[in-house]
């Protein structure tokens, strides 16, 4: 044990679980990158000289592809996007272009692709399609390790046990990671969302990413505690904090291996309600995940990285082999596809979106398809040709009334006489659904309930735009609440509004997986909830914890407070009274918030 002062310092929690042991700093800084001009007659030869390290990078990532055992097969397509991304013209071909055109060398031209690459991803605003800039950033970095001459870094000979410290590290090096050997690992760089989380969760490996100067202030040697459940990580802890971590590592790998175990029961509550409850993914191979933990389906297909991956805009087969392997995958459990939802905080780099005021408030999702038929019905032909290959369903998103959404069901029901003329088969009885996500949309819920097979509510944007907060802005955010009377009662309206009109209605904005939340979304009377695949267990446990009828009650009471920090208090004295041992009790608001 060293002799310095404890330090605690915050990341994001990528992969849960509690790593104990001594750091092995792999990476202290990315390579540098020079700038160098070139002569005319050198040109040719820095292009070859580029072209080889692309190759090198390409024969990592094969043999990363090869090395996958059957547990992590499905998993093969992250480092596929990786070689995608290898040859797409805005890398490789890009930097040559700018070899030749500005006389410069390969490491500098790279370094300005990598950032036109990368712009296009920091327009959005979608954490899980702004994250996947990092893997343009894994893709060039390995490329500009082989023009630096560096061979990368070996985890699969690391031969001692400890945890792995780097600026940064690709989901092909975490594939290569011993879990013998390695316990955990803190990165600088990297979210919650990105596919070196991604891999760190499929190992059941604890991570904390984020941390920004974690490679800088650990040295290799210092006793650690990686805390990958809460973004924690603790360097030079002293024996009080070491004892704790202790006991907490042996509670949570209990916990784990418990929740685990019963992660496929259903959500049936003790008096008998049985919710669903499904997994929100972004990629056909995120299937594989959502099962493991317990999804009964897939609630939330999102499309967008469909268009946003590419330069050019994704064709009907490229849709329907997306669409037709979720379906397969799900073996019969039912898949939300949800129609392109682009604009506002949303971009893709195939499509001409001209630049708004408040673009939060302008042309995005179900008004940019109605105005684009041709892409809508690109989609809606994907997706009815999908239905025959499992329980799909088709889910309009930002719907603010009743004439939107019979627009979108003219040109559904337009489609299927296109598909039916041709003789292709399709569903036509495909269950359509729309998601509430405007205010506009909760007051005519019981008009809309009337043309819909079910609604989802997405309290991501429904908050937002209830309250008029935008939560990423640093000075507003922290008015961003999901137990704001308003919101509560705007949930309650919509619910009363599809079962009056007999529809089940769901949520599958984030408050649907905090486990916090989930006895009062089911006193709300939610029939289904879907949420990130690995908030399904505990979401599910407690609700098989809770009783229907009694939350039902509980839920009343809470629609009586008229502040959210009121509903808060309210909800963590009946989180502690009724699930003591499974539930930890947020950080309190203000009483004065909301």
């Amino acid at each position: 044990m060293s002799f310095s002062a404890e330090k605690i310092m915050h990341g994001v929690g990528a992969s849960p679980g509690i790593a104990i042991g001594r750091a092995l700093v792999v990476s202290r800084s990315p390579v540098q990158v020079p700038y160098r001009p070139l002569a005319e007659d050198q040109v040719e030869g820095e292009v070859e000289r580029f072209r080889r390290a692309v190759e090198a990078a390409r024969s990592e990532l094969n043999a990363a592809k090869e090395e996958l055992g059957p547990d992590l097969a499905d998993y093969a397509y992250i480092i596929e996007a990786h070689l995608g991304i290898l040859g797409d013209k805005m890398i490789s071909h890009r930097s040559e272009e700018l070899i030749r055109s500005q006389l410069i060398n390969a490491e500098w031209a790279l370094g300005l692709a990598e950032a036109e690459a990368k712009a296009i991803f920091d327009k959005v605003k979608d954490n899980y399609i702004r994250s996947r800039a990092s893997d343009v950033e894994y893709v060039a970095g390995q490329v500009l390790r082989h023009l630096a001459g560096h061979n990368g870094i070996e985890l699969s000979t690391i031969r001692e046990k400890v945890v792995v410290v780097a600026h940064d590290l690709s989901p092909a090096e975490t594939t290569q990671m011993d879990l013998g050997w390695i316990m955990g690992f803190v990165t600088d760089m990297g979210g919650p969302t990105s596919h070196t989380a991604i891999m760190a969760q499929a190992k059941a490996i604890p991570a904390v990413v984020g941390l920004e100067r974690v490679s800088a202030e650990v040295a290799s040697g210092d006793f650690v505690i990686v805390d990958g459940s809460n973004g924690t990580i603790i360097v030079h802890p002293d024996e009080e904090t070491l004892h704790d971590y202790r006991d907490k590592q042996e509670a949570y790998e209990i916990y784990a291996q418990e929740i685990l175990a019963q992660a496929h029961l259903p959500a049936a509550t003790m008096d008998g309600r049985r919710l669903e409850v499904g997994a929100n993914i972004e990629l056909a191979e995120e299937v594989s995940t959502a099962l493991t933990y317990g999804a009964e389906a897939v609630g939330l297909f999102r499309t967008e990285f469909l268009y946003v991956s590419q330069k050019a805009l994704p064709t009907e087969e490229e849709l329907l082999a997306s669409f037709v392997t979720v379906a397969q995958r799900l073996e019969g459990r039912p898949v939300n596809i949800r129609t392109l939802d682009i604009g506002g905080d949303k971009f893709a780099s195939s499509l001409e979106l001209a630049p708004e005021i408040n673009p939060a408030l302008g042309l995005r999702a179900i008004r940019y398809c109605l105005k684009e038929p041709s892409l809508f019905r690109t989609q809606l032909r994907a997706i009815l040709r999908a239905s025959v290959y499992g329980q799909v369903r088709v889910m309009f998103p930002l719907i603010s009334g009743v004439g939107e959404l019979l627009q979108a069901r003219q040109m559904l029901e337009e489609v299927k006489a296109e598909l039916a003329a041709e003789g292709t088969p399709f569903d036509p009885d495909l269950k359509v659904g729309i998601m509430i996500e405007v205010p506009s949309a909760v007051a005519v819920a019981d008009l809309l309930a009337q043309h819909a097979d079910f609604f989802s509510i997405g309290t991501n944007d429904l908050i937002q735009y209830a309250l008029a907060i935008d939560r990423v802005n640093e000075y507003v955010a922290h008015l961003y609440q999901p137990l704001h009377p308003a919101v509560l009662r705007m949930v309650r309206q919509v619910v009363d509004a599809a079962h009056g009109a007999g529809i089940p209605v769901g949520m599958c904005g984030e408050m649907a997986g905090d486990a916090n939340e989930a006895p009062l979304l089911l006193g709300l009377g939610l029939d289904s909830l879907s949420m990130n695949p690995l908030a399904i267990p505990r979401v599910k446990q407690v609700l098989r914890l809770a009783s229907a009828g009694e939350w039902a009650g509980l839920a009343d009471q809470a629609l009586g407070y008229a502040t959210a920090a009121e509903v808060s208090r309210f909800m963590d004295a009946q989180l502690g009274k009724h699930f003591p041992e499974v539930l930890t009790p947020r950080t309190p608001l203000p009483k004065d918030m909301g």
